[in-house]
């Protein structure tokens, strides 16, 4: 019954992170590219506060769940495919940190109102690593699900 409880929670997790980063990048990213600088500089802020502190809690909670039910499950076949969630997971929070965070970080350094001429957008490379990592989510999401399904 607790392995069926973790299954449960790494699969609501899984399919939380995995469904918001596909509609960021079905919806929102086209949405921003077609924005002027300023206005996009504006809306990528307010976006973000409300990623920003549910995401990684989200993404960590699921990686745990994934790792405890690695410990747990007997069967080698589900071992390996939660192992596999569990690198895509970690595939996850290092594009995060690594490429997405400093690109939001440099953001908040720019007034909307003032954007320089020289600017250098950041949209087409944020856009390559959010591609990144939900491409991990997904695989993390394919793992994950099989072992449900099959094994637990």
């Amino acid at each position: 019954m607790f392995q069926n409880l973790i299954a449960l929670l790494l699969l609501v997790g899984n399919g939380l992170v995995t469904g918001v980063f596909f509609a960021v990048r079905v919806s929102v990213l086209p949405a921003l590219a077609t924005m002027p600088a300023g206005r996009y500089i504006e809306t990528h802020r307010l976006l973000g506060k409300g990623y920003h502190p549910a995401m990684p809690a989200i993404v960590n909670a699921t990686t745990l769940c994934a790792i405890g039910l690695a410990i747990l499950t007997p069967d080698l076949v589900a071992r390996l495919l939660l192992v596999g969630t569990v690198v895509a997971l970690l595939v996850v929070q290092a594009v995060s940190h690594l490429g997405n965070v400093p690109l939001n970080r440099a953001l908040t350094k720019i007034e909307p109102e003032h954007v320089p001429d020289d600017w250098d957008d950041p949209r087409p490379v944020w856009s390559r690593w959010h591609g990144l990592r939900t491409l991990a989510a997904l695989v993390a999401m394919a793992c994950s699900s099989t072992t449900a399904v099959v094994y637990v």
